[in-house]
């Protein structure tokens, strides 16, 4: 049908669950070479990273995705193969389609056009890629990149992230932040022994239930005019020994604190240690903060571009949000750079029969490109 849709199947065909790019990388790095584009390989254990550049100088505009899908689940599942792209209903149907294939796709094909059309382009545009972002820990990945390019001076001025940020109709939404994550693994101890002599023993899930109810009560802060509220949410509970009668010596609760710039991911720790201390709780606690909240504040102009573009080409006024999970972008903000996400509807994302409005696959290449003129042309 176009570019853009050839380009979201061949993406689609390949099962790159994380960390393997099942070749997308290289397919999309041979495109960009022949448009002129420069292609550094950054291989980092199993991941792949891609950072392809056209030009030379500041300022630097630079689109970020990934390449790499979640499990599909159950195929039998699906309505047709999670790995074979199929069109039904005016639909692109395919594990990948909405996150993020399809963006990867448009951002691929508006870099070759913007080249072909600007050539001699002011400063430098560039495609940052990896098949680390699904991921657990994404250690390989942007992170790493980031990283790469703290040791090497590599700047960023702008960064544009595909991921799939729309609601309802494209444009609709556009995310100008993300609240931090700071997940918890705590381990409350006691002394295993016989439900029957509890006098004997010390439940330590008992112990830990009062905290924890104090945990998901508390008021962590009020938001700002940035971010909401932070939000504290237990995620799992692992206790007991597979024996209906034994009182387990351990029990470990997972959770996560999202949070603004209300609050701190040090401030946090110290309330939550406060907390288990009052209620007397014998415990450690594992802590993991994957992400700082970042912001791209009103008025800047990778954010007023953005907005500009979704009216002129979407007839919608986007809705700045920084709500939602969290995206690389949160390793490319701290490198100074102004973060905006823009793609298509999220509805379907992660799920079955997972997919992408054909009308809206058409008109994203024409997005990124209208911010690569309006920055850069």
């Amino acid at each position: 049908m176009s570019e853009v849709f050839d380009l979201t199947c061949e993406l689609i065909r390949r099962r790159s669950l994380t960390p393997d790019d099942a070749g997308c990388i290289g397919l999309i790095a041979a495109r960009l070479e022949r448009s002129g584009f420069r292609c550094e390989h950054l291989r980092y254990g199993e991941v792949s990273n891609l950072w392809a550049m056209h030009g030379q100088g500041d300022p630097v505009l630079a689109f970020l995705g990934h390449v790499d899908v979640v499990p599909s689940g159950p195929e039998a599942d699906w309505t047709s193969k999670p790995f074979e792209p199929n069109v039904r209903d005016g639909k692109l149907y395919g594990r990948g389609a909405a996150d993020m294939k399809s963006g990867v796709a448009a951002m691929v094909v508006a870099l070759e056009k913007f080249v072909t059309a600007h050539a001699d382009h002011p400063g430098t545009i560039a495609l940052l890629l990896t098949s680390d972002e699904e991921g657990p820990t994404n250690l390989d990945g942007v992170r790493r990149v980031a990283q790469h390019f703290r040791e090497t001076g590599q700047r960023i001025d702008w960064c544009v992230v595909g991921e799939p940020s729309s609601k309802q109709k494209l444009g609709d939404l556009i995310r100008v932040g993300r609240r931090g994550s700071l997940s918890l693994k705590l381990t409350a101890h006691g002394v295993q022994g016989h439900v029957a002599y509890p006098e004997l023993a010390k439940n330590p899930i008992h112990a830990v239930a009062s905290a924890l109810a104090e945990l998901a009560a508390t008021r962590w802060d009020e938001g700002n005019d940035d971010f909401p509220p932070t939000t504290f949410q237990i995620s799992n509970i692992h206790g007991g020994t597979g024996a209906l009668n034994v009182i387990p010596g351990n029990v470990v609760i997972d959770a996560n604190f999202r949070f603004g710039t209300a609050s701190n991911a040090s401030s946090l720790r110290e309330r939550t240690e406060a907390i288990l201390e009052k209620h007397g709780i014998e415990h450690s606690i594992e802590w993991n903060l994957s992400g700082e909240p970042f912001h791209s504040p009103e008025g800047g102009k990778l954010r007023q571009t953005v907005i500009d573009v979704c009216r002129g080409l979407c007839g919608i006024a986007p809705e700045p949000s920084t709500g939602g999970g969290t995206s690389d972008g949160r390793f490319i903000a701290p490198l100074g750079a102004e973060v905006v996400e823009i793609g298509p509807v999220n509805a379907s994302i992660h799920k079955v029969d997972e997919h992408v409005a054909l009308d809206d696959l058409e008109r994203l290449p024409a997005i990124h490109q209208a911010i690569a003129q309006r920055l850069l042309g």
